[in-house]
């Protein structure tokens, strides 16, 4: 009996409770609950063994769970398992290749196994050898790429039946620099038409390309939010840096009398003083702090305001034990 199918929405994941042990006691994730809305690219981040690629594996019905539900583009994946993996492109953090074939011809493998009809196979195996820069390859022996360029392949093989949604788990892992940023690229392009769920270990790649992340740690969520949301979290206030030249004590003196400072520390450097300011309730004092050097003299050669990294607020997030 076919099972009746239910449709949320603007609403590609939905995944509420989830949990899933693992004989001898282990339990990998524990009453998880998160959304992804459609088109949205999302980051999934954690410490190794938070659980973020078995809730990956379960969301592309690779991997079946042991507790709570979990919704893709409106399917119950435990129940509409093939509809499902229909709307799904799953690229695995160790991707599966025959590397005794040709590009073109495991690609034309792939779009068969996935259903893609015979009529649209060339196109569609077109289209994914340009969108993912493979094309000068397409004849090539997978076995004698690159390890970058076996990465899209496995991007393409992800992508050749147009899902809906991707979920690319560590994209970059082993990947030169060069080869990382190619490959940030594309994903990134990838993003402007399909929803995305990226988990990766290169957190400026997260960044570069994620409107949003969810972090994990010893199975549960430890945060949702925006990547501006987070700054705010972790880092309230505003941080200023100052380079300027002057006598220790009056440079603090004059500095401190500002409104909202919370902490000044000087560090010389030569004939020069590098300075760390931290304001709270000030949402940018830097005009402040340049109108209140000028009057009094103070020469400046550098004053910005710090932007704190997602690295920065993802240590302070899930130091202290780490995964499991």
């Amino acid at each position: 009996m076919r099972v009746p199918i239910r449709i949320i929405r603007n609403r590609m994941i939905n995944v509420e409770h989830l949990t899933k042990k693992y004989p001898g006691g282990v339990t990998a994730v524990s009453d998880v609950s998160f959304s992804v809305a459609d088109g949205e690219v999302v980051g999934f981040l954690g410490p190794n063994g938070a659980g973020k690629t078995t809730t990956m594996r379960i969301l592309s019905g690779y991997l079946s769970s042991t507790g709570g539900t979990v919704e893709v583009d409106g399917l119950d994946v435990s129940r509409n398992g093939l509809e499902v993996r229909s709307r799904i492109g799953y690229l695995p953090e160790t991707c599966p290749l025959y590397t005794d074939m040709r590009v073109r011809d495991y690609l034309r493998y792939r779009a068969e196994l996935k259903g893609v009809a015979r009529r649209h196979r060339k196109s569609a195996i077109d289209r994914v050898l340009e969108e993912c820069g493979l094309e000068g390859v397409r004849s090539k022996l997978i076995d004698h790429l690159s390890k970058g360029y076996r990465q899209r392949v496995g991007i393409a093989d992800a992508m050749i039946h147009q899902p809906r949604l991707l979920i690319l788990d560590e994209p970059t892992i082993g990947l030169d620099p060069n080869q990382i940023v190619e490959i940030r690229k594309l994903v990134k392009r990838l993003s402007r038409t399909h929803t995305v769920l990226i988990s990766s270990h290169i957190l400026s790649e997260i960044e570069a390309t994620c409107d949003r992340v969810i972090v994990l740690k010893k199975g549960h969520i430890l945060e949702t939010a925006s990547l501006s949301e987070l700054e705010q979290r972790w880092f309230p206030g505003c941080d200023v840096r100052i380079e300027a030249k002057g006598d220790i004590e009056q440079v603090r003196s004059l500095l401190l009398n500002l409104d909202h400072v919370e902490t000044l520390r000087i560090n010389p450097n030569g004939e020069w003083l590098d300075i760390d300011m931290k304001f709270s309730g000030e949402p940018d004092p830097r005009e402040s702090v340049y109108t209140c050097c000028k009057e009094s003299n103070i020469p400046i050669r550098e004053l910005h305001r710090v932007r704190h990294s997602l690295e920065e607020a993802f240590v302070n997030m899930t130091s202290g034990g780490g995964g499991v």
